[in-house]
């Protein structure tokens, strides 16, 4: 079973409405898709975001190194040989790590089809049913309870809230306004993207606490270089702490655990790279006794479905961040998972189950 052909597809979905972090504001989902068709007819496919404020990775960066660096080191080789074949595909290059994730994606869409096995069940087979949260994008505190209001209506337990754009104080009032909007049944997750400063944030999410906010975790409150600040949150808190910009590769995930920085690990292939790497940091955190989630950037079902494949074969991996082909205006993918409101179901078919893609 040798790779034939290696082809790049250029994509742009428009959101139902924009989506704001403390790091950027997305209107248009666009994405470079990877197909690879083998010597036998089998076709895999994979998905790269760019996301320049977090990845370092753009439309151009990520086509130029499939194109020019990947496609032709992998052109001709068996995927039976999957660990060199992997091995090579992390050490072609240095980061671009998006570009890589696309094509680890097809690649392990192409050998989970040659085993006749759905990739979850390829690669450990833990559970077929997941259940995602949802983000309320970071806006005024008003808009902010409207919208989570609105989105526990559809039928969603869990909320990710988006903090750290503007000053605490602000984002506190955030928080309290959600809470009496949607009271206190609902989880509340807190996305920082590195937008506090260590002694800040201790000081915030202690408030929250003394507040009552019942806020389950705290995700990535400070810059990502910053490990020392994030074990003086961690312990300086009760409420978990995740990793989230912190942790790109397995290296940094060990740093992170040798040092008890974070309470939790947030995994998503674009950063890791693919499905290979991701293996190697949750296999890592498991052993130190640190749960996982598994998150996404604004991307289609497409990539969706490959995290999917991914967080459903580990038993680790106990948290799941999938709501972004839930704010897509449209959907090109046949096939792949299947959402009911908040819970999501992996396809039966081998590979990921894409049956084709609008490109």
């Amino acid at each position: 079973m040798k790779i034939n052909r290696v082809e790049t597809f250029r994509t742009a979905v428009p959101l139902h409405t924009p989506f704001k972090t403390a790091l950027r504001t997305v209107e248009v989902a666009e994405a470079i898709v990877v197909k690879i068709t083998c010597d036998d007819g089998t076709v895999g496919w994979g998905e790269a975001p760019p996301t320049v404020v977090i990845t370092g990775d753009s439309l151009s960066s990520i086509e130029w190194a499939i194109q020019q660096v990947i496609k032709p080191a992998i052109i001709g080789k068996s995927l039976l040989n999957y660990e060199q074949l992997f091995q090579q595909l992390h050490s072609l290059l240095v980061r671009n790590s998006s570009a890589k994730a696309a094509v680890d994606m097809a690649l392990y869409d192409c050998l989970s089809q040659y085993c006749n096995l759905p990739l979850y069940q390829f690669l450990g087979g833990y559970r077929q049913e997941l259940e995602t949260d949802y983000t309320v994008s970071v806006n005024s505190p008003k808009e902010m309870g409207e919208d989570a209001e609105a989105y526990v209506k559809q039928g969603f337990n869990v909320l990710k809230v988006k903090v750290g754009k503007d000053d605490i104080e602000t984002d506190i009032k955030r928080i309290h306004e959600i809470r009496q909007r949607i009271g206190y049944d609902i989880k509340i997750r807190l996305d920082a993207n590195q937008g506090w400063e260590s002694k800040a944030a201790v000081k915030a999410i202690r408030k929250m606490e003394d507040l009552d906010l019942n806020i389950e975790l705290v995700e990535q409150p400070v810059p990502a270089h910053d490990i020392e600040g994030l074990k003086r949150v961690t312990d300086g808190v009760d409420t978990l702490i995740m990793a989230d910009e912190s942790v790109f590769t397995p290296y940094q995930a060990f740093e992170v655990l040798k040092t008890r920085s974070a309470d939790l690990i947030n995994i998503k292939l674009m950063k890791a790279g693919g499905i290979y790497y991701a293996q190697k940091i949750n296999d890592l955190a498991e052993v130190c006794g640190v749960e996982c989630m598994v998150g996404s950037m604004i991307e289609t079902r497409l990539g969706i479905t490959a995290a999917a494949h991914f967080a459903a074969s580990k038993k680790n991996v106990t948290r799941f961040d999938f709501d972004a082909p839930l704010m897509l205006a449209k959907d090109i993918v046949t096939g792949g998972i299947e959402y009911n409101g908040r819970m999501i179901t992996l396809p039966t078919q081998p590979g990921l189950g894409i049956e084709r893609v609008l490109v």
